[in-house]
């Protein structure tokens, strides 16, 4: 690196802001535009690197290519530099000379190009010394002046709140980021692709609803102008999708965006993606091969395997069948009392307290036993569990177990201890249905889907139903420690003032 650009290295970010600021004033009057608007892209990196070939006595057959990118390593070594441009692909070497360019324009221009613009350079593929496949630059173009600093090499982003605000920063210098997310985009690709392999037939429906209906969870509430009322953000996609049934549609999905105005955590964001699934002439037992053979066609498809290696070095295997648990068992394991789902409110508090568990003292009693699953018994469940039949208080849209009326047709899939898709045997009786709903809402008339229960009246066939939360999945497959790790722009507070140009 010359003295130029050790210089620079050292200089504080808002004064790098001015010298690079100055370099494109200066640009501009010599009459170079550096914002151009279309640059010759013949090969991204990893296209032009595959063309390399050699003839019968190992020199390069020579191959033009012309490629694009930003500037992330530049070693100046007086008349010649060698340069990597990163692109949607990847990293490619490039090497220019004084010679091969205009007099003048190494000296006076291509040098004072810093990290981060982004160049075309047109040339002639050939191999270093050490074996590194490179373009010799026969022209170069800037393209995009970059007036701000790129984050140290070796240290990248370290806050996280930089890393989420910033991700655009993160994924040019952050090479594991940028694999993460093309893999959650291959994994989505192959969702799609299973679905749509078995018949489906992918549907939009509403963001802005006007009952927040399909879940249990508050939401995000907005006002049309036009309308003069009140819309949610959906917190769920179900009752949409279920009018579909209605409407004959035997096996519909959607991937979308919903939205809960609740906590943040490693494991929630306000805003997610959701798949959700549901096939007439089935029912949970059915949903769960769908769930099972999608997951493992996915790990298969955009992993090559079956096993999961955690960050601890545990392995989570998706291979063959899926263990399946009773939610009611599983309780009373964990209590280690036969007779739990007879205790009183107040004796499953006692119970909780004793366990070391924290629960709300106003919750009821189904709600103070879920608590005690989801803290206690859901985070040890590593391996692929189908937990079933689930009290019928905690869900009002799924059919009523027949050979055990306290529980409904669920199950819970949990992997890596946390639940990745419920599904339910759905609830196809109107008048159940209204009454469970009723059951629900309680005084709050308001919250009841009346458009849904009308919908219902006219028929909807038997069916099973699945939703699965996506960025929960990306976390399981790739590796991920964290929800906002796998979502590209997460919810943050708004910084209140901009950065200093100062």
């Amino acid at each position: 690196m010359d003295q130029d650009k050790t210089v620079e290295s050292a200089v504080a970010t808002h004064d790098l802001y001015a010298v690079r600021t100055e370099k494109l004033n200066r640009l501009r009057a010599e009459g170079r535009d550096p914002f151009l608007a279309n640059c010759a892209q013949t090969h991204t990196s990893r296209e032009a690197i595959a063309l390399y070939e050699e003839d019968g006595n190992g020199e390069p057959v020579p191959v033009k290519v012309a490629v694009a990118g930003r500037i992330t390593v530049f070693r100046l070594m007086g008349k010649a530099s060698f340069i990597k441009l990163l692109d949607r692909d990847g990293l490619i070497q490039c090497y220019v000379t004084r010679d091969d360019l205009p007099e003048g324009e190494y000296n006076n221009y291509f040098k004072k190009l810093d990290l981060g613009d982004i160049i075309g350079i047109e040339g002639t593929l050939f191999k270093t010394k050490t074996g590194e496949i490179t373009v010799r630059a026969e022209s170069y173009t800037l393209v995009s002046k970059a007036l701000r600093p790129l984050p140290e090499k070796w240290h990248g982003l370290t806050a996280d709140d930089k890393i989420y605000r910033q991700r655009y920063l993160d994924l040019i210098v952050n090479e594991c980021s940028r694999n993460r997310f093309k893999q959650r985009a291959a994994i989505v690709r192959e969702i799609r692709r299973f679905l749509w392999d078995r018949g489906f037939t992918e549907v939009e429906t509403p963001v802005l609803q006007a009952v927040a209906g399909g879940a249990a969870a508050r939401p995000f509430i907005t006002h049309s102008n036009a309308l003069d009322c009140d819309f949610y953000l959906r917190i769920a996609l179900e009752l949409y999708l279920k009018r579909m049934l209605v409407a004959g549609e035997d096996r519909v999905f959607e991937l979308g965006r919903v939205f809960r105005n609740e906590g943040l955590s490693r494991r929630h964001n306000p805003e997610f993606t959701m798949l959700e699934a549901y096939q007439a002439y089935t029912d949970y037992r059915g949903m769960m091969e769908l769930t099972r053979s999608l997951i493992q066609h996915v790990a298969k498809t955009v992993l090559g395997k079956l096993q999961v290696e955690r960050p601890d070095g545990v392995v989570i295997d998706l291979s063959g069948e899926w263990r399946e648990a009773a939610y009611f068992d599983l309780i009373i394991e964990a209590t280690g009392d036969s007779n739990w789902f007879e205790r009183s409110r107040e004796e499953k508090l006692q119970g909780a307290v004793a366990l070391g568990i924290e629960v709300d003292p106003e919750l009821d009693d189904h709600a103070i036993t879920n608590d005690i699953f989801e803290k206690r018994i859901e985070p040890n469940l590593i391996q692929p569990t189908f937990v079933t039949h689930i009290p019928r208080e905690l869900c009002p849209l799924a059919k009523l177990n027949q050979q055990d009326p306290r529980t409904i047709d669920v199950f819970e899939l949990c992997i890596n201890g946390q639940e990745i898709a419920p599904a339910y045997s759905e609830q196809n009786d109107p008048i159940v249905q209204r009454q469970m709903f009723e059951q629900q809402v309680g005084d709050e008339q308001q919250n009841l889907d009346n458009d849904f229960l009308l919908a219902l009246e006219h028929g909807m066939p038997p069916a099973g139903g699945m939703g699965l939360g996506i960025d929960r999945l990306i976390i399981l497959l790739t590796g991920a420690d964290n929800i906002r790790d796998t979502i590209l722009f997460p919810s943050l507070k708004p910084e209140l003032f901009p950065p200093s140009n100062s």
